[in-house]
């Protein structure tokens, strides 16, 4: 399993769609701190369709709790688009946390500052967009995060069929 964590997220449409990626691969899907809308939002169920209630959703009051909540030798994994790695050099494992900041204000400097190591970043053209869509971002990552670690337990199948 893949854990997918939004630290702050303001737009209820991309954690709507985040929500139904979570469901289509089996992971959790981990809010932290504020929200920038309600979960009851009709935006977010929208964008989630009728699988919202499928969704293995933790919230967590801030990132302390979310901290206390997890194992103590969990891999946390950040993306930014200011960090230096890229994503594919990244060796995500099962269990594999996958940290993701606010739309509009990305991760707060002192996560980023702390974790420096496991900070990465998808590739983009130079001087083309500011930044991809969050719950783009969360896909290309967490489908990458699941081929390195096993994919979904009935993905062949799934792709043998599509």
């Amino acid at each position: 399993m893949v854990h997918v964590v939004l630290y702050e997220p303001d737009i209820p449409g991309n954690t709507g769609n985040v929500g139904r990626s979570c469901v289509a691969t089996g992971s959790t899907l981990h809010l932290v701190g504020r929200l920038g809308f309600s979960l009851d939002d009709s935006y977010i169920k929208r964008s989630g369709l009728d699988y919202w209630q499928h969704v293995q959703l933790v919230r967590h009051a801030d990132w302390d709790a979310f901290l206390r909540s997890i194992p103590e030798d969990s891999e946390l994994f950040f993306f930014s688009k200011k960090a230096d790695t890229l994503y594919w050099n990244a060796k995500f494992v099962e269990n594999s946390y996958l940290v993701f900041g606010c739309e509009t204000a990305g991760l707060p400097p002192a996560i980023m500052k702390r974790y420096a190591e496991s900070l990465f970043k998808i590739p983009m053209q130079k001087e083309s967009v500011r930044s991809l869509n969050l719950s783009t971002s969360v896909g290309v990552v967490l489908y990458e995060a699941l081929r390195q670690t096993g994919g979904v337990p009935d993905g062949r199948i799934a792709a043998e069929t599509a």
